[in-house]
């Protein structure tokens, strides 16, 4: 297992390499950050060309590249045709764990997505605890009772989740459980922030605003896992394996819990983890509707100024975190199923 792993992650250096060329490329058309630099009043032409030269944006995207992933300490880029070059000072590249500064607040990368990314933890842990739990009960439950009168109902619930957007549930759920809860005289549900500025960050304030974002990425979800799950469940309660369990008398309990159950989890935990990449970059939406101060929200604060450090930063976590998460998950299978071997 320990050869398996180092071969994994020495592939992964030629693939999060290809990942950063074509997303460095893509960047370099998302729009012109000085653009959106000094609020209402744009800076001058004269300004933006000095701020251009400043920041190394009229290097060639080439250059720029190199100065992004292994710093420019080593290059001459002081000087010019005109005189000296005015710079922010030397950066050591992502290979030494620069990400470098927002253009917009000239903040380092890294504080941003450490600053933020215990907020999308905290709420991509809740919501993966009761996607998970939820999915599994619903899903095995219905493959017991498969084709009666409950596995119907299920599965039009199911259905009716999974073809819901994210955007609607979220503005519905803030419709129910906050406007007309309040007007109701019910217990209402905070909207937006992660707490109350006037009560403070106490946690069942934090508590109180991840009700509703949670719930919201968790109903899709679980509508649309568990039918992975019901459609697993079903197919190995019909192994010979599983007839002979019962034949020896083993309780029924047993048969689906410990027996079937974890042979059918297989692909329930492939989506999983592909499921949690997605949720450390932040739930986009989720985020941006309820005010949730994470990282899909930054994500979309940082879009909208063409501030591609940011950017950048943020979706080459997301490709690190989506190969560290997919070998755990290749080691996990090993112990679901001694039948697979890492060699």
């Amino acid at each position: 297992m320990v050869v398996y792993f180092f071969r994994r992650l020495l592939q992964a250096i030629p693939q999060l390499f290809i990942i950063s060329l074509v997303l460095f490329v893509l960047m370099q058309s998302i729009g012109d950050p000085l653009s959106t630099l000094g609020a209402r009043v744009p800076p001058r032409a004269a300004e933006k060309e000095r701020l251009r030269r400043m920041l190394g944006l009229d290097q060639p995207m080439s250059m720029q590249y190199v100065v992004w992933l292994i710093g420019n300490d080593w290059l001459k880029l002081d000087m010019d045709g005109d005189g000296v070059r005015e710079t922010p000072g030397p950066r050591r590249g992502v290979l030494r764990g620069d990400l470098g500064n927002s253009l917009v607040t000239r903040q380092p990368v890294t504080e941003l997505i450490a600053e933020r990314l215990p907020n999308t933890l905290l709420l991509m842990a809740a919501s993966e605890i009761v996607i998970i739990v939820f999915s599994l009960l619903i899903g095995v439950y219905s493959a017991i009772k498969r084709y009666t009168l409950a596995d119907t109902l299920i599965t039009a619930g199911a259905f009716v989740g999974y073809s819901m957007p994210v955007f609607w549930l979220a503005l519905m759920m803030m419709y129910l459980f906050s406007v007309n809860f309040k007007r109701w005289g019910l217990p209402a549900l905070p909207t937006l922030g992660m707490y109350d500025p006037a009560v403070g960050e106490t946690p069942l304030e934090i508590l109180k605003h991840m009700i509703m974002p949670v719930a919201t990425l968790a109903i899709i979800s679980v509508a649309g896992y568990s039918r992975y799950v019901r459609a697993s469940m079903i197919e190995v309660l019909h192994q010979d394996y599983i007839r002979t369990a019962r034949a020896k008398g083993v309780r029924e309990l047993l048969v689906v819990y410990r027996h079937a159950l974890r042979n059918a989890s297989l692909p329930f935990v492939t989506l999983i983890g592909l499921d949690i990449p997605f949720f450390l970059a932040g739930a986009v939406v989720t985020e941006q509707i309820f005010g949730w101060p994470g990282m899909g929200r930054t994500f979309i604060d940082h879009t909208n100024r063409s501030d591609f450090p940011v950017l950048m930063g943020i979706l080459m976590f997301i490709a690190l975190a989506v190969v560290v998460v997919q070998l755990l998950v290749d080691v996990f299978y090993s112990f679901l199923d001694p039948r697979i071997r890492l060699s």
